[in-house]
């Protein structure tokens, strides 16, 4: 179908209005102050929290959950808690930069490997280090840049009032729904854009519930929430108003924006003269991998931590940019099969839940057919798939954003530092994406390592890695950053192109790295671990998420210590 064709369909009037009243919101963006831009996110973030409810009810019945499902607890994390919690520290920010503060002046970062900082930005006060007890968030700015540029550079983008970056696309996301609201913000804080917020045609029932949250910017001319499918999009993004495009989605829908289709897409890419004739950032997602540190685990231990990676896998569905897709795993490993147990138990016993990301039946198909020896692990299809070391596999190339585990098995010479040392290497050279990463390690072994371990994970080439947790607290802490790892163009996006969130509006940034404990309250304690963290929210086998991500939303809304106790009490039940 052709330009024209597809214009045909789009309601050009409306958009072309909604453009031309952002154009002037971006100018008089240019024109207020620090201290009005703080005023103006933290209306919005009492906005979000007004409709937080309705948010979640909204999102819950689309994705067709029980409301009083563990499934809904993912609803409210991934939903109105992270967009409240992203508001309030880019709005505490802001304040912070009226006053002719930085918003990391309390930080104090230390040296890793290969002349990097790392800045802990996740507890930044005693009601963080109570609420995520053991859990961590350390953002690592570029090797070679030192302490003073770093703090001399942050949030030098969000101190450039009296410029304009006129008005940007976000194509929103289709399956995490506060991606789209927290796109819009850094566009608007850090790049000075307006913008028009596409939403994806799943979260076509949403359309009301972000209007009422945006209010205070759609209000202020700095946001219109419009929704619409590829037609609209085409239009937009070819849109002489349109500065630029941001898009959260898959490589193929990028390189569709940026190259077009077809033999002519081919032809542009070898002269390089994309379609798109604007500047786009990205987030593509990616194959992200599980690297599992050989030791010697408990059952429980076992169990626990197959649980883990069942949930990075299962969560939304398996419908999520940084989903676990490839375990790694030393073959000489005398635990290797325990652990493989452990995961088909995890994926057979987790209640059944139908995919419902549109196309996820053919991938899931797709992915049966292209491999051999693949396990169905539960009624609604999930695939366990164990992958010669040596195989070019699909499953280590495609990411199919539905529930497909991958296994591989390397040799590691009966040696944690060369098992570490092999999976790396492999992760960064024959898994697509650079998104995310996790890896899993006792913590006498990471002991035992000493300074190799902080090496290996200095190696790994992604915009986020969690140790012992998954990279989705990434996601969710609105003190890190999200993106993939530096260095990707136009022509290879991968993960993509820039980074997003980052609400202590950190430059020179490389990577996230979340830490998380090896094991849940109370064995944490009786093995060592100084955590009183139960089994986390964000676990498809949390039985009481449903009612801690509705307490943890209400406290992104008004943080205070009143409210722990009532979060703990729900999430010890987990």
């Amino acid at each position: 179908m052709t330009l024209a064709a597809h214009v045909d369909t789009v309601d050009t009037e409306g958009l072309d209005n909604a453009i031309a009243c952002l154009t002037a919101g971006a100018r008089a963006w240019a024109a207020t102050s620090l201290g009005e831009r703080a005023q103006l996110i933290a209306r919005t973030h009492a906005s979000i929290a007004r409709v937080a409810d309705r948010w979640t009810r909204t999102a819950v019945d689309l994705k067709g959950l029980d409301p009083d499902s563990p499934a809904a607890g993912e609803e409210w994390l991934s939903g109105p808690y992270a967009t409240l919690a992203g508001f309030a520290t880019v709005a505490h920010s802001l304040e912070a930069l009226a006053r002719g503060a930085s918003p990391i002046a309390p930080i104090t970062p230390t040296t890793v490997p290969g002349g990097r900082l790392a800045w802990p930005v996740l507890p930044l006060h005693a009601r963080e280090a109570l609420l995520f007890h053991g859990f961590s968030a350390e953002v690592w700015t570029a090797p070679g840049v030192d302490e003073a540029t770093v703090r001399a550079d942050c949030g030098a983008d969000a101190r450039r009032t009296g410029y304009s970056g006129g008005v940007g696309l976000v194509l929103g996301a289709g399956n995490i729904s506060s991606i789209g609201p927290l796109d819009v913000l850094t566009e608007l804080v850090v790049h000075h854009r307006a913008t028009i917020l596409k939403i994806n045609p799943t979260f076509a029932n949403l359309l009301t519930v972000y209007r009422q949250a945006l209010a205070p910017l759609i209000q202020a001319d700095l946001v219109r929430v419009v929704q619409g499918g590829a037609a609209e999009g085409t239009y937009l993004s070819n849109h002489d108003g349109i500065a630029h495009v941001h898009i959260t989605g898959s490589a193929s829908t990028h390189d569709a924006i940026v190259w077009g289709r077809g033999a002519d897409a081919e032809k542009r890419r070898r002269t390089n003269k994309p379609q798109l004739k604007k500047p786009i950032t990205s987030e593509l997602g990616g194959v992200a991998p599980v690297i599992v540190v050989p030791g010697r685990w408990s059952r429980s231990d076992l169990r626990f931590q197959a649980e883990n990676v069942a949930s990075m896998r299962l969560h939304n569905a398996g419908h999520n940019c940084c989903a676990a897709q490839i375990v790694v795993l030393d073959a000489g490993w005398p635990q290797r099969e325990d652990f493989i147990k452990e995961m088909r138990r995890a994926l057979s016993n987790i209640p059944a839940r139908d995919p419902w990301y549109p196309g996820s039946q053919e991938r899931l198909r797709d992915a049966e057919l292209a491999h051999e020896g693949v396990e169905v692990c539960s009624t609604s299809g999930r695939l366990l798939v164990r992958v010669p070391a040596h195989d070019a596999a699909p499953v280590l190339t495609t990411e199919y954003f539905a529930p497909v585990l991958g296994v591989v098995e390397l040799d590691g010479s009966g040696d944690q530092k060369t098992f570490l040392d092999r999976a790396v290497d492999y992760s960064n050279t024959e898994l697509t994406g650079t998104l995310s990463a996790n890896v899993l390690v006792a913590p006498a072994d990471r002991r035992r390592l000493g300074a190799s371990f902080q090496e290996s994970i200095a190696r790994l080439r992604y915009g986020a890695i969690a140790i012992n947790t998954w990279t989705g607290l990434a996601f969710l802490a609105p003190t890190a950053t999200w993106g993939a790892f530096p260095g990707h163009t136009l022509d290879d996006a991968q993960s993509g192109i820039g980074i997003v969130h980052n609400g202590l509006l950190f430059e020179h940034v490389e990577r996230t790295v979340v830490t998380g404990p090896f094991r849940p309250f109370p064995r944490s304690v009786l093995r060592g671990e100084l955590t009183l963290f139960p089994k986390p929210p964000w676990f498809v086998t949390a039985r009481s998420a449903a009612s801690t991500g509705r307490k943890l939303s209400g406290y992104a809304s008004k943080p205070s210590w009143s409210k722990l106790p009532s979060i703990f009490a729900s999430a010890f039940r987990a």
